[in-house]
């Protein structure tokens, strides 16, 4: 065991090993492929960088992804918000900004609201964990009433 102990440290020391291979918390960066229809007058909000633990989980409780009205004068009805995993996420608890969690699994978490104020926002703070730091992917799907929005709002991960 203080053989292990020592090589570790020896390589460490050398720069050869990268903090996750060491099993301590690193960072992760990640970006979204998300289409903006013309006169969609939502935008997306996601994480751009985050950590995560030697466990694969994010931390400070987890990612806020979510969606602003940026219209002054509309607001729109029965809005939801969906993330769904694609590759390597696995989600935990949720909790919601603007509305209401209507459903959760490990692998989806929806948040709903009945109207969508102007300016307003909706949103959700989820628990996730990541199974490949390295490869990772998620998507979004936006359903409402009284805009021109896509339904599908593209991809979030790396």
């Amino acid at each position: 065991m203080n053989r292990m102990r020592t090589t570790a440290t020896v390589l460490a020391t050398a720069g050869l090993l990268t903090a996750t291979q060491l099993g301590l918390a690193g960072g992760a960066f990640a970006a979204a492929q998300a289409p903006q229809r013309a006169g969609c007058p939502l935008n997306l909000v996601y994480p751009t960088s985050f950590y995560i633990n030697s466990h694969g989980w994010v931390t400070n409780g987890g990612l806020y992804f979510g969606i602003k009205n940026k219209s002054t004068t509309q607001s729109f009805k029965k809005v939801s918000f969906t993330i769904t995993n694609v590759k390597n996420i696995r989600f935990g608890s949720a909790t919601a900004t603007g509305g209401k969690v209507t459903h959760k699994t490990s692998q989806t978490v929806t948040v709903y609201t009945g109207t969508l104020n102007k300016k307003a926002s909706l949103g959700m703070k989820v628990q996730t964990h990541l199974l490949n730091t390295h490869s990772y992917q998620l998507k979004f799907t936006l359903r409402g009433q009284g805009w021109n929005c896509a339904v599908n709002q593209g991809t979030w991960g790396n």
